[in-house]
């Protein structure tokens, strides 16, 4: 798999291939939450963070997945989780990871996940996992990411494991 590397200069350019992965990844999905319009907003607001940093996969000519995601502001933490009191210096969040379905299963996520965490300047990387999905959070365990708490961001949002790893040593 070959690896291209964006920043928040780039964003503009790859908006697009995000979106378009994002629609194959939920298309069976009925759950409103997960349309367009909304991961749009997302893929905005992340983006439009001057240290956001992307990484996606290729094979051939096509898309495998891609990882993105910002570090915090100083003190910062995700909107209505509490953050850990182990959990200080610079921190690294990790908002999405995503790997189109002919490709899931077949190894590719880890090394979206890990080129994007190597190629940041943090403490702690965190992300959020939807609670239904335990073999998602099982995956990221493996990987050396421990549960915090559960939460629910906004009324109409699913319930999250917030998760963190220490790149302390790492």
């Amino acid at each position: 798999m070959d690896l291209k590397w964006y920043a928040h200069a780039d964003a503009p350019r790859v908006r697009s291939t995000l979106l378009d992965i994002h629609d194959v990844v939920y298309a069976h999905d009925p759950d409103p939450f997960h349309t367009r319009e909304r991961f749009a907003y997302f893929v905005d607001l992340w983006s439009g963070r001057e240290d956001w940093s992307c990484v996606s996969g290729w094979e051939g000519d096509g898309p495998v997945g891609y990882a993105y995601g910002s570090a915090f502001k100083p003190g910062g933490w995700w909107k209505g989780a509490v953050r850990p009191r182990d959990v200080r210096g610079r921190v690294f969040a990790l908002s999405e990871l995503m790997v189109l379905p002919r490709w899931q299963g077949t190894g590719r996520a880890q090394p979206l996940h890990d080129a994007l965490v190597r190629s940041v300047e943090a403490d702690f990387v965190t992300l959020l996992v939807d609670a239904a999905h335990p073999k998602v959070r099982a995956l990221y365990e493996r990987w050396g990411y421990e549960r915090r708490e559960n939460f629910q961001p906004s009324d109409d949002s699913p319930r999250f494991a917030v998760m963190v790893r220490s790149l302390r040593g790492a």
